[in-house]
């Protein structure tokens, strides 16, 4: 019998909740989700509802969809929230030894 080490699959960023402080949510790195900004690592795997899937390919086709798109990403490049967002998720420096 062999023995597997679990590997956890997620990595831990913060993001912004209107009205609130930033809140804790996981970057799925691997799976059918990869890529994707989950509140859970457990969603990461969970089976794709395709009844859901279908229906929101069908409501980004609409004629709003692109201008709404266009609002959305100047909205999330500005707030204030989202810049506080930013400087959390930065890399800390490394401080040098003299």
């Amino acid at each position: 019998m062999m023995v597997i080490d679990v590997v956890e699959v997620t990595q831990r960023a913060y993001q912004r909740k209107p009205g609130k402080a930033p809140s804790l949510k996981f970057r799925c790195t691997s799976g059918p989700r990869k890529g994707q900004v989950r509140a859970s690592p457990a969603s990461c795997n969970a089976p794709i509802n395709i009844r859901a899937s279908n229906n929101m390919k069908n409501t980004r086709r609409g004629a709003k969809a692109g201008i709404a798109s266009a609002k959305t990403t100047i909205t999330k490049r500005s707030n204030a929230g989202s810049r506080r967002v930013a400087a959390l998720n930065k890399p800390r420096k490394r401080s040098r030894k003299i």
